[in-house]
């Protein structure tokens, strides 16, 4: 069986509103979930999330949307909860509006959260000091290599992976 063909068969079984995206070319797999998916694990955990628009459509920079999140980068909110216990609200997600690249928000590897004493301490407290980003934001790295970025009144998060789940 094709790799192809195993990939489209996992993207029929994984789940209700969650694709399984790649090539046999691909160094890996990415899969995607739907906001729909995604909102639904941030409840079973806990996780709060808000937008300035109050609304979620990725076309609209002031939504916060999980549309096309990377399933790694849901679970990893998740991990981060559970390690922490602190309240977690997620503030921008795959919206528009944010910095292009590979690694971007739109691509489904960050997300932002708003800013608390406690998220702030744990994140400082466990999580190696790397310097300072290209903007200036200080950054940390945990244990698995996601990146912790202090954008001042938020935590800007780069999920390489699900951060040990």
């Amino acid at each position: 069986m094709k790799v192809r063909s195993v990939l489209t068969a996992l993207a029929l079984v994984v789940a209700p509103g969650v694709a399984v995206v790649g090539t046999a070319s691909d160094a890996f797999a990415v899969t995607k979930i739907s906001h729909a998916t995604a909102t639904q694990m941030f409840r079973d955990v806990g996780i709060t999330w808000s937008s300035s628009g109050g609304c979620s459509n990725r076309q609209n920079s002031t939504c916060t949307s999980f549309d096309q999140l990377n399933l790694a980068t849901a679970q990893g909110a998740q991990t981060l909860k559970r390690a922490t216990g602190c309240a977690l609200n997620i503030t921008g997600g795959t919206e528009v509006g944010h910095a292009s690249g590979t690694y971007s928000h739109y691509n489904g590897y960050k997300l932002d959260y708003g800013k608390n004493t406690c998220v702030t301490s744990y994140i400082k407290n466990t999580f190696s000091y790397i310097g300072l980003r290209g903007d200036g934001a200080p950054q940390y790295q945990s244990g698995s290599g996601n990146i912790y970025a202090d954008e001042g009144n938020h935590w800007d998060v780069l999920y390489y992976n699900c951060g040990g789940c």
